[in-house]
């Protein structure tokens, strides 16, 4: 998280700095002249798509014009993703993408694209941190008595996730992997009813994001046992973390962004990026996102290419310890 946090203050104060990509290309002065379409990976309703439409409104507003949030769910995000890959790079399409673009490509076969080469960065949004949580059926009240719980019962506890690869699913199987132990995943098709079957038992865990665990937490439907990011969450000061708790320097965010498609001219890129930073600086969208667990980040578009880098190779380490693949 310092990492990120590190990115996001410098971000903010370099804001004026030069924030062209080597591009070369511009834009019509009268962009954007029509509606402008976010694409979203992810189902209606979820964590991803309830931070990408706060941040598509406040672009509409600083833009002059609608930004509509397509969801193209599915493959754990990647259909959304080659979706914009085959977009016009006239400033019309664009993907708020997650930590899935960096961490497909090392767990399917193929996906169609690749991260580094087929997009344009345009800025790094948020960052929600996940929370394992238990159903109640579960006896185990910490970390440990669950991973012990785990051990004594190899791959007969089911874990959900909201699909192969995703951040959800990767969490977990890295905690799986760093504690060597053994359960079975059971992947959904979307957050929600993954959630659906871990408060009714059908699975016994998760890792999921906290925007997501907050309301089943609080009504009593789920237990929270640990946060994955470094620090606690004013929004749950008592569930500790993993890294005080079980695994020393463990992290896990599920961090999200823009992208255009390859290509994308820089006058274009610099006015998204400018506006994407003016609506996460908004007083307004940075309480809605603390409500919800997500912090802000922000940056230019050097920054979150260097970042989306960073992560790729990181990710590339996690999947290939943890033996997660997908066809």
């Amino acid at each position: 998280m310092k990492k990120i946090i590190k990115i996001a203050i410098v971000s903010i104060m370099s804001l004026t700095v030069s924030l062209g990509v080597a591009h070369g290309q511009g834009a019509p002065n009268s962009w954007p002249n029509k509606p402008i379409h976010l694409l979203v990976g992810f189902a209606p309703g979820g964590p991803t798509d309830n931070v990408a439409r706060i941040i598509a409104k406040g672009l509409g507003q600083e833009l002059g014009q609608p930004v509509i949030v397509e969801n193209k769910a599915g493959a754990g995000g990647n259909i959304a993703a080659n979706l914009l890959k085959q977009a016009a790079p006239d400033g019309y399409t664009f993907l708020y993408n997650t930590s899935s673009i960096v961490i497909a490509p090392w767990v399917y076969q193929s996906v169609g694209f690749d991260p580094l080469r087929d997009f344009t960065p345009i800025g790094l949004a948020a960052a929600v941190p996940l929370v394992l949580v238990v159903n109640n059926k579960v006896p185990a009240r910490s970390p440990k008595e669950l991973i012990d719980l785990i051990r004594a019962n190899p791959n007969k506890l089911n874990y959900a996730s909201s699909g192969t690869g995703a951040i959800e699913h990767l969490t977990a199987a890295h905690l799986l992997s760093l504690t060597a132990t053994q359960a079975t995943h059971v992947p959904y098709k979307g957050t929600a009813p993954a959630q659906v079957d871990l408060i009714a038992g059908a699975t016994q865990f998760t890792t999921t994001t906290l925007n997501t665990a907050l309301s089943p937490v609080k009504n009593g439907e789920l237990r929270a046992l640990a946060i994955t990011s470094k620090t606690r969450s004013p929004l749950m000061p008592e569930v500790p973390t993993v890294d005080e708790i079980l695994i020393p320097g463990f992290e896990s965010l599920a961090w999200q962004g823009m992208v255009g498609p390859g290509d994308t001219p820089d006058a274009i890129v610099e006015k998204m990026n400018l506006a994407l930073n003016k609506v996460l600086r908004s007083d307004a969208v940075k309480e809605s996102l603390k409500q919800q667990g997500t912090f802000v980040l922000g940056g230019s578009p050097q920054e979150y290419s260097k970042y989306i880098r960073e992560e790729s190779a990181r990710w590339k380490g996690v999947v290939a310890q943890a033996g997660v693949t997908a066809q």
